[in-house]
């Protein structure tokens, strides 16, 4: 027998989920979050996230947020560093309090959502194995135990690899031709003083073609790094992350001659690597309207990584939240509006092409970069 559903079924308990359910909540709007994981606590939620006042914040601020969202900001993290892959500095930007993307960690982020919801509000350990629709706007959605749930209005905010979205879409995330490896150095200021002077008191960036590390300081004196390589997905089933004295040896040989404070960031890691392929769907996914489901997120315009995701997913379940209170009796009026800005914004956000830098060396020419982002900040 099918479960009783809310008016309202969110698939995915993540950044845009919450938050939408966030803002329904704050308008009344009964829903209910499905997720596939066993509870809050099951997995680490990743690193730093940038939350930008033209998205992410503005989402914060539809759903009520503001002031737990600035109790959990980390001061001075907006610093930020690039270096040449011989150590050399090319850019060091201090955080000076004035910066519009503070730093908070993506776990603390997700609990100050959860926190905000009614009790039952998620159901967690609900994994989806299959959706379908039933006609008149409804579906139904299955789960891995077997059970059921029937809905006017079914959200898919279950990343990339939603099952909300062949609803709707046939597209299909496709490898970007980039991986990344994590790794954490932990009580880095007096374990790793080099590294942690390096990175600084913020963000590191370093790239050259085909190779980056990306770093940044998290709360606690921890440094976590992300390790890109451009290689095909054979390249790295070649190597045997179960074994991380050699996925690591590997993983760093790629590195030689970069400088040692840098490659520190993957030969001192206090933890295993662990490997991230970067995926993306078509630029300007989108479909033609279809009575009773959406989707917010990765789910809806999955990116390679560039600062954007996370406060992306969040102001999309923040104005979708917003446009079905404002159409409390016409679900599909909501829908359109809500997707016609969503596109638009997701194409706009696309076409990021990176982070700019200037310096000036000391035979007074001015250098110039385009830093092209890839690890988790801001996804």
């Amino acid at each position: 027998m099918p479960t009783p559903a809310t008016p309202v079924t969110i698939i995915g308990a993540g950044l845009g989920g919450l938050t939408l359910a966030r803002v329904l909540h704050v308008h009344g709007i009964p829903v209910t979050v499905y997720e596939a994981e066993p509870s809050p606590d099951a997995r680490s939620q990743g690193g730093m996230l940038d939350i930008h006042d033209y998205n992410g914040q503005l989402a914060l601020q539809a759903a009520g947020l503001m002031d737990e969202f600035r109790a959990i900001v980390l001061e001075g993290r907006q610093a930020m560093r690039v270096l040449d892959r011989d150590g050399t500095v090319l850019f060091d930007k201090a955080d000076d309090g004035t910066g519009g993307r503070p730093e908070v960690q993506r776990g603390d982020l997700r609990r100050i959502l959860l926190d905000s919801l009614p009790d039952g509000t998620v159901r967690w350990g609900h994994k989806v194995i299959g959706t379908r629709t039933l006609g008149e706007g409804r579906h139904e959605v299955t789960f891995t135990d077997g059970g059921t749930v029937v809905t006017s209005l079914l959200v898919g905010a279950d990343g990339a690899w939603s099952r909300v979205r062949p609803l709707l879409s046939t597209a299909v995330p496709q490898y970007t031709g980039t991986s990344c490896v994590d790794t954490y150095l932990f009580d880095a200021d007096t374990r790793h003083p080099a590294v942690a002077k390096a990175v600084g008191g913020g963000s590191l960036i370093v790239t050259t073609s085909g190779r980056e590390i990306f770093a940044h300081r998290e709360k606690g004196d921890t440094l976590h790094a992300y390790v890109g390589l451009s290689e095909p997905q054979d390249w790295f089933a070649a190597i045997d992350f179960t074994d991380t004295a050699a996925a690591t040896a590997r993983i760093a040989a790629e590195f030689d001659g970069w400088a040692p404070e840098l490659t520190a960031l993957i030969t001192d890691s206090d933890t295993a690597p662990v490997l991230r392929p970067l995926y993306t769907l078509p630029d300007e996914h989108r479909w033609d309207r279809v009575p009773g489901v959406t989707l917010v997120g990765d789910a809806a315009h999955l990116a390679a990584p560039n600062g954007e995701g996370a406060n992306l997913a969040m102001l999309d379940g923040a104005e979708l939240g917003k446009a079905l209170a404002a159409y409390p009796d016409d679900i599909e009026a909501a829908l359109t509006e809500y997707e016609q800005a969503m596109f638009s914004r997701s194409a706009e956000v696309a076409a990021f092409e990176g982070v700019e830098f200037h310096r000036i060396d000391s035979d007074g020419n001015t250098a110039h970069g385009l830093i092209k982002m890839t690890g988790e900040k801001g996804r």
